[in-house]
């Protein structure tokens, strides 16, 4: 037997329309009660549904198509991993990393799902994808710089980061810098749904770490640090693929064009109040503004790298 964790009404309204489920057909497809599904749409508090059968759970989503199993995921985690009094809990969801062949950064891979998404928490299906696990620091610019001949940023001496900033992120690069940077690794800049969704994870939770409001897990201006920090400083505000920085440090280009000649900007940095870098938030810029609180990252379709 194994117990399913807690989920949202949001979450539940969403799987089941999902799968054009009416309440009795869901009811029974997970094995509780259509009075329970109905307490949970309506949008009371989170129960825990009574214990399931998970062989025959598991048999019930074997019939499903692909995208139904992936949609599942968003409920149970990646999977359930059973514990030694019978029980379950959730894998967590990173853990997939990989290095890209072209500029060896390592990635964590995004599987396809719904996330919530915005601060409505809107339901949004994205298939799989990777994402560079931190920004891209001066040292890995550096080596683009140099296979191109593209122009260095402005606070580069001589054409060379500074020897202590070297694995902090790169700073002032426009738009345009950034994405000529992806294309050389055969990426692309993530949309701003890809990097929300790396930042949150599947359900909605405020900060990559989950909802406390925690600004010392990140490096933003309440910590005055008064600078850029190092991309592994802030080990315990990963969001839940593994993925650094997805608050504070430095805002992150986005390929998501708001209005003409704007892209939109992720995360919060270093000189943003810890308010302003939640996930979820909205900000972009001209796609020529160039600061020094301003970097990026880039990401991968999964059919791009596992082939």
């Amino acid at each position: 037997m194994a117990t399913v964790q807690r989920w949202s009404g949001v979450e539940v309204r969403a799987l089941r329309e999902a799968k054009r489920m009416s309440i009795r057909e869901f009811a029974a497809h997970l094995g509780v009660s259509e009075r329970m599904i109905s307490k949970w749409e309506a949008g009371k508090e989170n129960i825990r549904p009574r214990p399931v059968n998970q062989a025959a759970l598991d048999t019930a989503l074997s019939r499903c198509d692909p995208d139904t199993q992936a949609r599942f995921s968003f409920l149970t985690g990646d999977s359930l991993v059973p514990e030694e009094d019978g029980s379950a809990v959730a894998e967590p969801i990173g853990g997939g990393h990989v290095r890209h062949p072209v500029d060896g950064r390592s990635m964590a891979r995004v599987d396809g799902s719904v996330f919530l998404s915005g601060p409505s928490n809107e339901p949004i299906w994205l298939p799989t994808f990777y994402i560079d696990v931190y920004p891209v620091t001066n040292d890995e610019y550096a080596r683009f710089v140099a296979a191109t001949g593209h122009t260095p940023p402005q606070d580069w001496e001589d054409g060379r980061p500074a020897t202590d900033r070297g694995d902090h992120p790169v700073v002032f690069v426009t738009w345009s810098d950034a994405a000529a940077y992806a294309e050389w690794a055969g990426k692309s800049l993530p949309t701003g749904q890809q990097w929300e969704k790396a930042a949150r994870g599947t359900r909605g939770t405020v900060y990559p770490w989950g909802d406390q409001t925690t600004p010392a897990k990140c490096n933003v201006r309440e910590n005055g640090v008064g600078s850029t920090t190092a991309v592994e400083c802030y080990q315990s505000g990963v969001s839940p693929y593994g993925v650094f920085d997805m608050c504070g440090n430095v805002w992150e280009w986005c390929s998501s064009e708001s209005k003409p000649g704007r892209r939109e900007l992720k995360g919060g940095a270093w000189t943003s109040p810890f308010l302003r870098a939640t996930p979820s938030s909205f900000n972009d810029a001209a796609e020529s503004m160039c600061d020094d609180d301003t970097g990026f990252r880039c990401v991968v379709m999964a059919e791009t790298l596992d082939n």
